[in-house]
């Protein structure tokens, strides 16, 4: 799914981390905040994806804090390893305090893709291709250009304790004060004392792409870490 949702910078801290089909490798484990992993099983994926957490964790808004929206746009990479489409949405972050630790939640909300990728490897296979198997096994579906559809989701953002929040500055870049290039490595870099990537993981995340018809054999696809369920369906022509 998203890889590509973690620019070059990113890539390069979680290079160390197992591969995935996600939008980047997930940390070890779930997450652990009991609280919001009862909110996300009492709202549902979808909703959990789209809604006001801010209002939904804590309708008090004493120990939440809300970020964005912030434009965004990105390769999104398939189980293959290749970049199926091109994504276009808006990045939310509401931070979470439990006592003295944090856990950040970024939703992507109102987004887009269109097939093919611009990005190599750009090649036509569906994002689900490989989701059973290695390539060159799995199910070896294709996705033609042009297809279009909308996505939503989440990731759920393991702070470790201890970190601290360096700002409050509502921008995505709190170093530069700026929104341009917007990512979730910028965000948490620039906002926590702690590394996206490295120390900062997603062990949690969810998304879910429709394309209607279009003369697809599949038009729903969910790309989701192991306890929200795993991949399934697929947007594949053939």
């Amino acid at each position: 799914m998203l890889w590509a949702l973690i620019t070059a910078t990113a890539l390069a801290a979680a290079a160390a981390l197992p591969a995935s089909a996600a939008a980047e490798p997930p940390g070890p484990g779930g997450v652990s905040d009991s609280l919001l992993l009862a909110v996300v099983a009492s709202a549902g994926d979808d909703v959990f994806s789209t809604t006001d957490l801010t209002s939904l964790i804590d309708p008090t808004s004493t120990s939440t804090q809300h970020y964005g929206p912030y434009q965004s746009v990105s390769p999104d990479s398939g189980t293959c390893g290749n970049n199926w489409a091109d994504d276009s949405f808006d990045r939310h972050f509401t931070v979470r305090q439990n006592g003295g630790n944090y856990t950040v939640i970024e939703q992507f909300k109102d987004g887009n893709f269109q097939t093919p990728s611009t990005t190599p490897p750009n090649t036509n296979q569906s994002p689900g291709a490989c989701n059973t198997a290695p390539p060159p096994f799995g199910n070896g579906g294709v996705v033609s250009p042009g297809i279009t559809g909308s996505l939503h989701g989440y990731f759920i953002i393991t702070v470790p304790p201890g970190t601290t929040q360096l700002s409050n500055d509502p921008h995505c870049n709190a170093a530069t004060m700026t929104n341009a290039n917007c990512d979730t490595a910028t965000f948490i870099d620039t906002h926590f004392s702690c590394s996206y990537g490295i120390d900062c993981t997603v062990p949690t995340f969810f998304f879910h792409y429709s394309a209607g018809d279009q003369s697809l054999t599949s038009h729903e696809w969910k790309n989701a870490s192991a306890d929200r369920g795993g991949n399934s369906g697929d947007i594949r022509s053939n």
